[in-house]
């Protein structure tokens, strides 16, 4: 061992060496320091890639077909509507010719139909330091854009069900509030109730702590920035009513809106007014109130409208029926509020309020829907009206396996299907499917292909996505130390037959 000596001669290694020794304890200084797993001295087992735990469920964007104009797609989808025919308008139901002479002339009716086309698209960015350092573990660039366009897609699937483009909700209807002096815990006071409606967009971004969504202002990644309609109506004019004692209850209703999905309920006494609910019906009853929601004092332009993007979005299937006196709405009475009209149970297996929609459709139009798309609770209310009591069990039947070996029935069984008598070779078999992003309270109903008799009607699909461009990826040019990119799709939902559409509102749980 070399050893160093400094200038006075001590020995500065052998020194060194004791100060060690003292530290660790005598003995042989390789030996003295134990090493654990808990030092971190170890390898870090990391399994590649990243594991994406998100869903993406965009069944009406799987489902529905898309074409992709090649050229001279311009502004605008544009179609003419036969959209109907009859014999002649004297005696449209008697086709009698006399002998040798002329029949009456057949009328038609006719119209013009256009749809915009509009861009839906996002962003997002990767820094250079984040691709170095998952260099070995993931393409942090390739895995951006790919959750990127599943995110896009995530998103047209809300625009296909519930973009709003031509529904104004207007101005609700004051409440009508009343209160009991029993069964909550409000004190005695004057109070305002104020309703404000939304719309299937304003309904998924409201939240009561948050507020509902006005007007939104948007910073793009280039930092210029537009305005969004968050998908809220009017604010209503105050309902009021005046409580005694410490034990209150308040109740309020409004008129249920044509294109509402759900309902904000701003309760307070004078200038202190906050978001106490957002209820999927349009009635309320409060038991106590918290005080912690938004405030109403934040909505400063409560007199203007913002339920629809009329420059900016096309129409979804829902708004397609909203839109149209053609298609098939219902909303539920208001009842009793705060318990509402649920579903009724027909007393043979069905459900009242779906019989009575697929008889209007077959009645009016001699179709019937394909599919009906519902909300959880909703499936749960339908599958409690239909398999409760015994008399359900003629229309209902199960399906079992002959290969299973336990034919047992299964706990905590669900309708899937939906009997359908009203159509033209009658015992239709409608699926009911969850859809994530249909608020409670509401049934949409469609058929996505017209029926034979239908056969000549140069309609392949009710509804079609046409694209002036399909999904494309942009790449911009590096302006800091990131690489920013976007997904973007310039398209528009045609939908040529309203009338295949339906829409059961205003439904209350039970």
């Amino acid at each position: 061992m070399t050893r160093l000596i400094n200038a006075d001669g001590r020995d500065v290694t052998s020194q060194t060496l004791d100060a060690i020794w003292k530290v660790h304890g005598q003995g042989d200084i390789t030996k003295a320091a134990t090493v654990t797993t808990a030092t971190g001295l170890t390898a870090y087992d990391l399994e590649a890639p990243a594991k994406n735990l998100y869903p993406v469920l965009t069944p009406l964007r799987n489902r529905i077909p898309r074409i992709t104009k090649s050229s001279g797609a311009g502004t605008a989808a544009n179609w003419k509507e036969v959209t109907g025919i009859s014999g002649n308008s004297a005696i449209p139901a008697m086709p009698w010719v006399p002998e040798g002479q002329r029949a009456g002339r057949m009328s038609v009716s006719t119209a013009d139909r256009a749809a915009s086309y509009v861009t839906l698209g996002l962003e997002t960015d990767v820094s250079f330091e984040s691709q170095s350092a998952g260099a070995g573990f993931e393409d942090a660039r390739a895995s951006a854009g790919m959750r990127l366009l599943q995110q896009t897609m995530i998103l047209e699937e809300y625009t296909l069900l519930g973009g709003n483009r031509d529904v104004a909700l207007g101005t609700p209807v004051p409440p009508t509030v009343s209160n009991a002096g029993t069964g909550g815990t409000i004190a005695n006071a004057s109070y305002n109730v104020y309703v404000v409606a939304l719309t299937s967009e304003g309904a998924l971004m409201a939240t009561v702590a948050g507020g509902v969504k006005r007007q939104v202002n948007v910073t793009g990644q280039d930092q210029k920035t537009f305005n969004l309609n968050g998908g809220s109506s009017k604010v209503s004019a105050a309902g009021t009513t005046t409580t005694s004692g410490t034990t209150s209850t308040i109740s309020a209703y409004t008129t249920p809106i044509k294109g509402a999905l759900a309902y904000a309920w701003y309760v307070g006494t004078s200038g202190a007014e906050k978001l106490e609910a957002i209820t999927n019906v349009s009635h309320v009853k409060f038991t106590t109130l918290a005080g912690t929601g938004a405030a109403f004092s934040a909505i400063a332009d409560g007199s203007t409208d913002r339920s629809a993007n009329a420059t900016l979005a096309y129409n979804g299937l829902l708004y397609a029926a909203f839109n149209s006196s053609l298609a098939y709405y219902a909303a539920l009475a208001n009842g009793t509020p705060g318990t509402g009209t649920p579903l009724t149970a027909s007393g043979r297996g069905s459900v009242t309020e779906i019989d009575t929609m697929l008889k209007a459709f077959w009645d009016n139009y001699r179709l019937s829907p394909e599919e009906l798309y519902v909300n959880s609770q909703e499936l749960m209310n339908i599958t409690t009206k239909v398999l409760t009591g015994a008399s359900s069990a003629p229309l209902v039947r199960f399906n079992l396996d002959a290969n299973q070996k336990d034919p047992s029935f299964v706990a905590g069984q669900v309708v899937g299907f939906y009997f359908n008598p009203f159509s033209l070779n009658g015992n239709q078999i409608i699926p009911i499917r969850l859809h994530p992003t249909l608020p409670a309270g509401t049934i949409f109903a469609w058929a996505q292909n017209l029926p034979a008799q239908y056969e000549s009607a140069n309609v392949p699909q009710v509804a079609q996505v046409q694209c002036r461009r399909d999904y494309y990826q942009i790449d911009w040019a590096p302006i800091t130390r990131s690489n920013e990119t976007g997904v973007y799709c310039e398209s528009v939902l045609k939908v040529y037959a309203p009338f295949a559409l339906g829409v059961i509102t205003n439904i209350a749980n039970g």
